[in-house]
């Protein structure tokens, strides 16, 4: 895959980055930056709301199995990581809905974003409520805990 720009966040370290962005209040002005080859496909995106993007979080450790912070305060079993949001993943692809501010150029101003400052960006896609939003879908595992999963 080729990044098509860079993720500017203020969080510098893994400690810093929230776990969801939507949780931070304030939350921080961030951008999604596309390099000038990529900028025309953003024609049109400025009446979008909210957008999905997809990033690249980097290496990560080779397992199949991770105990998600979530389950660490509920029943502390390790899951499959494919039954879980971890970051750590065979293929480390990041995915955030943000709310667009508004677009400068290549530049696009959001709010809700949780990764580390400069990470690469891969994708952007408009979020759609009628197909993105599926409010009565089963949480598995996580089910019994539904009113107090992290958002």
């Amino acid at each position: 895959m080729t990044p098509i720009g860079r993720l500017r966040t203020p969080f510098a370290t893994l400690a810093d980055c929230p776990r969801n962005g939507r949780k931070l209040q304030p939350p921080p002005d961030c951008v999604a930056e596309l390099d000038m080859a990529y900028a025309a496909g953003l024609e049109g995106i400025e009446g979008f709301s909210h957008l999905i993007l997809l990033y690249w979080l980097g290496p990560q450790p080779d397992t199949l199995h991770v105990t998600p912070a979530f389950a660490r305060a509920t029943d502390g079993k390790p899951r499959g990581v494919f039954a879980t949001r971890s970051p750590v993943r065979p293929n480390p692809i990041g995915l955030s809905v943000v709310r667009l501010l508004r677009v400068e150029g290549a530049r696009l101003h959001v709010h809700n974003l949780d990764c580390l400052d400069g990470t690469p960006l891969l994708d952007i896609k408009p979020y759609l409520p009628s197909t993105d939003a599926e409010p009565e879908a089963a949480m598995g595992w996580l089910e019994p805990h539904r009113t107090a999963v992290p958002a």
